[in-house]
């Protein structure tokens, strides 16, 4: 599992330094992201993909909860309205109706979720306004501690804002 490691970063000379010092200390580049929310971001900073930047992620999460409740419902009313003798088709309507709600509620909550920027990075829209970049890096569990005080150490103008865990491996 990694950890997500948030900073904040003044400007684009000390983002492109801290991308340097994160390469130097073998982390790969794809598991490191800027985001700014003013001026572009240039070609060598990676930029935040569209599931971290958006609610994609949230929104396809409630659209499966709600969508396999609705799916359950609309084929607990379509079995009273065909009128299906076998138990066992009954079950698979009902598992049909329901995998189909599952599948439609994340589709379409997603979509709307994309137009929305992510709530869990609302805490920086203060400083990104401000025109910090947020430097967002998913390190291995084993090396928090270790490029914490490493970064720390380099780049006293960064600010830690925070630690998430169980960011899965696979991007």
């Amino acid at each position: 599992m990694r950890h997500r490691l948030y900073y904040l970063l003044p400007d684009l000379p000390a983002a492109r330094a801290t991308m340097n010092d994160l390469l130097l200390a073998r982390i790969e580049a794809r598991y490191i992201r800027f985001l700014s929310a003013g001026q572009p971001l240039p070609p060598d900073l990676p930029g935040a993909s569209l599931m971290q930047r958006t609610d994609v992620v949230r929104g396809a999460e409630m659209g499966m909860a709600l969508g396999a409740a609705l799916g359950l419902l609309a084929g607990v009313g379509l079995l009273y309205y065909f009128d299906i003798a076998s138990a066992g088709m009954k079950a698979a309507f009902m598992v049909a109706a329901t995998l189909v709600g599952i599948l439609f509620g994340a589709w379409a909550s997603s979509m709307q979720g994309a137009s929305l920027p992510n709530s869990r990075l609302a805490a920086f829209d203060g400083e990104l306004q401000k025109g910090s970049i947020l430097l967002m890096v998913d390190v291995p569990s084993g090396r928090v501690d270790e490029l914490e005080a490493l970064l720390a150490q380099r780049h006293p103008e960064m600010h830690f804002r925070g630690e998430e865990a169980h960011i899965p491996t696979f991007p």
